[in-house]
């Protein structure tokens, strides 16, 4: 069996493999979890390479999709702040989240506009990055001694994650366009550096979880079941979106899944740490709802 088809079998397991990894490991992820931003910014770094600045266009797709993202988080976040902090934030990181990066992949497998999706990806991580370091600080996370210095605190540390990867991958099309094409026509890669992410970031979710008291359970029960209502919400009204702006495949894509290896990280580093239970779960969510799709894909021919 040559390295290809190797590679082709391994493919549709390497998701479940990395996160089956991270829960039995988790006591050992500490050791590489300080990869996981490095990880992040190469994922974004090899996404931005595909996306030509011509092809960079804010639709009436993008504005709608957009607004769901930042409205909606905000709106379920005080609608669930009655039931405590920790559903609240975790329920609002999983609709806040920006767009994952391997949605292109799966969107032009669904028969989507790849460079639409992309391009969403791209203002969707923008949006998270401007908006993050003011909102976390509001939701009480503890960042530093004041609001101010709190939003600089968390504007250091996403900012960079996200923007830089785009500034980078322009830089490198103007000034080295042999290794921008080299990294571009490279996407698949993002696959595999994603699924090395996502066993960290389980790893440490599991980690967390498994310290916590049984008196817990209740309120991670609650939040998994919070996950996967809105995981289904967002996909149903991203196909809405997407069905009256021309392009339902990829509004489904663009609002339901979550780059939920960002996501738990966020909610690990600056929310309420057991709020990271509901990016976890929604990992589970969104590649059941993928996994679906690409059948009845294969099977009918459309979705």
């Amino acid at each position: 069996m040559d390295l290809v088809k190797a590679r082709q079998r391994v493919k549709p397991w390497m998701l479940p493999i990395a996160m089956i990894g991270g829960l039995l490991f988790h006591e050992f992820i500490d050791l590489i979890a300080f990869l996981a931003p490095y990880l992040i910014f190469v994922m974004l770094l090899i996404t931005y390479c595909r996306v030509s600045p011509r092809e960079f266009k804010v639709t009436r797709l993008s504005w709608s999709l957009l607004a769901v993202q930042m409205a909606g988080g905000i709106g379920v976040y005080l609608l669930l702040l009655p039931l405590g902090d920790e559903v609240a934030q975790g329920t609002f990181i999983c609709v806040f989240c920006p767009t994952a990066t391997a949605a292109p992949v799966i969107t032009g497998m669904l028969g989507g506009s790849v460079p639409r999706i992309a391009a969403f990806s791209l203002i969707s991580n923008v949006a998270v990055a401007v908006l993050a370091p003011l909102l976390f600080p509001i939701m009480g996370t503890d960042c530093g001694p004041g609001f101010v210095e709190s939003v600089l605190t968390i504007c250091l540390k996403v900012i960079p994650l996200i923007i830089a990867p785009l500034l980078l991958a322009f830089m490198l099309r103007r000034s080295l366009p042999r290794l921008h094409r080299t990294i571009a026509s490279h996407q698949s890669l993002s696959f595999y550096i994603w699924a090395v992410s996502l066993f960290i970031v389980v790893g440490r979710a599991v980690s967390f979880v498994m310290h916590e008291p049984s008196d817990r359970i209740p309120e991670m029960l609650l939040l998994a079941v919070c996950s996967l209502a809105v995981c289904c919400l967002q996909f149903y009204l991203g196909r809405k979106i997407g069905h009256s702006c021309g392009d339902r495949i990829s509004g489904a894509q663009g609002l339901g899944q979550k780059n939920t290896v960002l996501a738990i990280w966020m909610a690990l580093t600056y929310l309420e740490p057991l709020s990271s239970v509901a990016p976890a779960a929604y990992i589970a969510w969104q590649n059941t709802i993928n996994s679906m799709q690409l059948y009845y894909k294969a099977k009918h021919g459309r979705i």
